[in-house]
């Protein structure tokens, strides 16, 4: 498949067209863009960056489009998937601003950011549904899981914090593993 710099812009500029509700409806877009599509990339390649691009600062749909691009074509292909994913969300707020506020009240305009809402949730389920069979595949993770969902839904605590502890977790578990097999 071309993997030019105009066809990665044009990839992601689509991808970046649908991407309402920010980056973390990224994931089934671009699983079906890049992997499905194109198969630019493998759906493990796209879900470990993916989880990268979440633990990272900064916008995911960014992040990720940085990753993917990266080991699409290089420097080149990070630069054409940044620019294909953030120009459609730019022209849109540039659009939008100079007259949101006048229509906002409107009957259709209030039904429109509705359907656009139910269809984020859809895509979230998707995104989750696909990183659980990939995150969430044996007993210590799933107690990772449980205890990261306790510690944000019942203690509070900051996503901040609890990503960093599953990080430290990880690393542990695998330290464990690896001197555990040796």
């Amino acid at each position: 498949m071309d993997k030019s710099f105009y066809a990665i812009f044009k990839t992601f500029f689509k991808v970046g067209t649908l991407l309402l509700g920010g980056g973390y409806v990224i994931l089934p877009l671009l699983q079906s863009e890049l992997v499905e599509k194109k198969q630019w990339i493998s759906n493990d390649e796209l879900s470990q960056f993916y989880a990268i691009s979440t633990s990272l600062p900064g916008i995911i749909a960014v992040n990720t489009s940085i990753f993917t691009g990266r080991k699409i074509a290089g420097r080149k292909g990070a630069i054409a998937s940044v620019l294909g994913v953030i120009t459609p969300s730019f022209l849109a707020i540039v659009f939008l601003a100079s007259f949101l506020l006048k229509i906002s009240g409107f009957y259709l305009v209030k039904s429109v950011f509705w359907g656009i809402g139910i269809g984020v949730i859809s895509l979230l389920f998707f995104a989750i549904k696909e990183m659980w069979g990939k995150c969430v595949n044996d007993s210590f993770s799933t107690g990772i899981f449980i205890f990261c969902l306790i510690l944000s839904l019942i203690f509070h605590f900051s996503p901040v914090v609890i990503v960093i502890l599953a990080v430290i977790f990880g690393i542990l578990y695998q330290k464990y593993n690896r001197s555990f097999i040796k």
